[in-house]
């Protein structure tokens, strides 16, 4: 059972992650785009008030599955994992962390910008 549940934590929390930085490039997927970026935020910078600065629920649920298959060297960052596990490296993860932080930040940029174009070309349509 554990381990059906890390491999899909793992392609959940891969896919989830694809989303958020690429999710903003489909215009049906902009407003589904910008609620998942806003609860990433809250859960980074609202929830890690209290459990540490980029709080993730899902890594946490994964680090749990993994701790009961019996590893125990697991990073803070999962994408220090993803990129660890997918390359065999191991990636610095103060560099992970800033460049995580820049691709987030600028995938939430983008999304609020396209997403406020978006509702100001629907509002300038006349109707039909």
């Amino acid at each position: 059972m554990y381990r059906a549940l890390d491999i899909f934590f793992f392609a959940f929390h891969s896919m989830f992650i694809l989303f958020v930085l690429v999710g903003w490039v489909w215009k049906r997927m902009r407003l589904a785009h910008l609620v998942v970026v806003g609860l990433t935020a809250l859960s980074w910078f609202g929830l890690g008030i209290w459990y540490g600065f980029g709080y993730c629920p899902f890594t946490d649920w994964h680090w749990q599955v993994r701790y009961a298959l019996g590893y125990t060297d697991l990073p803070n960052s999962y994408i220090k994992f993803f990129v660890d596990t997918l390359t065999g490296w191991n990636v610095n993860a103060q560099l992970v962390d800033v460049v995580t932080v820049a691709a987030f930040i600028l995938a939430s940029v983008l999304s609020v910008y396209l997403n406020v174009q978006d509702r100001r070309c629907t509002s300038k349509t006349p109707p039909a």
